[in-house]
């Protein structure tokens, strides 16, 4: 009884530490990845920011043109220096207005057809 107890603390002993090298193994494996996409993310934000500050220089200079050649206005100004919005949401909405038009010509199509299915095959009868 002594022995089997022995033996199978032992082998939980084994077991434990497979399961915690083979923990070790994957850890490494999503420190990897986890590094490689935030090396991307610092990446992409980079590229971004330098874009954003290129744009910004090149504005403040056309607006500096404008200014000394006296075409600068407060509307031309607003429009030079308010942000640009994000385009996402609207064309996600177009979208979903396609598809809707798209579903309710289908249904309307399957109304339409079924009640001349329905006659041709009272009248075939």
């Amino acid at each position: 009884m002594k022995k089997e107890l022995e033996n199978q603390a032992e082998e939980l002993e084994q077991t434990l530490q497979k399961q915690l090298d083979l923990l070790k193994k994957d850890s490494e494996d999503w420190l990897k990845v986890g590094g490689a996409v935030l090396a991307g993310g610092l990446l992409a934000y980079s590229i971004v920011k330098a874009t954003k500050r290129k744009k910004s220089r090149k504005t403040a200079k056309a607006m500096e043109l404008l200014e000394r050649e006296g075409l600068l206005d407060e509307e031309m100004k607003e429009k030079l220096s308010k942000p640009q919005k994000s385009t996402f949401w609207p064309s996600l909405g177009q979208r979903l207005l396609l598809v809707g038009f798209a579903l309710a010509q289908e249904k309307l199509l399957k109304k339409l057809i079924a009640p001349e299915d329905a006659n041709s095959t009272e009248k075939g009868e």
